[in-house]
């Protein structure tokens, strides 16, 4: 049997403030609706034509939802990686109704904030592999090369396990 992925990435605006909710147990879910654009050039007029695509994006991964929280704003420019996932529920009426949404589950997803968020000067990103604070541990090299200053993780999950970093695998 062969593997699957289920990876979406994409790099759009936010059309909104991001809707943030509290679940029962307290946990963050942070929901995003993001346009990307498809742009193509008119064969018989020659002039410029673009179409906007909109994109619900759901971060259940906490770290990643605090930063969407507290740094986006509408018109930010991101980018995301995801997984793509479709919900279904039944109305009172007994209609079947689908929503295919991108999702940034815990301990999975990338953010990246491009621009026109709280900090229009930096770019942040920030992965699956952080703290909860947010900051970026994936590699110091990156950080500095921009001239940022992220305050990086010290290599623990967010339950406070050792996590090895691509150049400590042994393959």
């Amino acid at each position: 049997m062969m593997g699957t992925i289920n990876r979406v990435t994409i790099v759009g605006n936010l059309g909104s403030d991001p809707e943030v909710r509290t679940t029962n147990t307290g946990a963050l879910v942070v929901s995003l609706s993001v346009a990307t654009s498809d742009n193509w050039t008119d064969k018989q007029t020659g002039e410029k034509r673009q179409r906007p695509e909109w994109h619900r994006v759901v971060i259940f991964n906490q770290g990643l939802a605090k930063i969407a929280r507290d740094y986006l704003r509408k018109g930010a420019q991101v980018y995301l990686e995801g997984q793509l996932q479709t919900r279904k529920w039944i109305t009172e009426d007994g209609q079947d109704h689908y929503s295919t949404e991108i999702t940034l589950q815990p301990y999975h997803g990338v953010l990246t904030l491009l621009g026109g968020g709280k900090s229009e000067d930096s770019s942040d990103q920030i992965s699956d592999q952080h703290n909860d604070t947010g900051t970026q541990s994936d590699n110091a090299d990156s950080s500095q090369t921009n001239g940022m200053s992220n305050g990086l993780a010290d290599g623990t999950t967010d339950n406070g396990t050792s996590m090895a970093h691509d150049d400590q695998i042994p393959y």
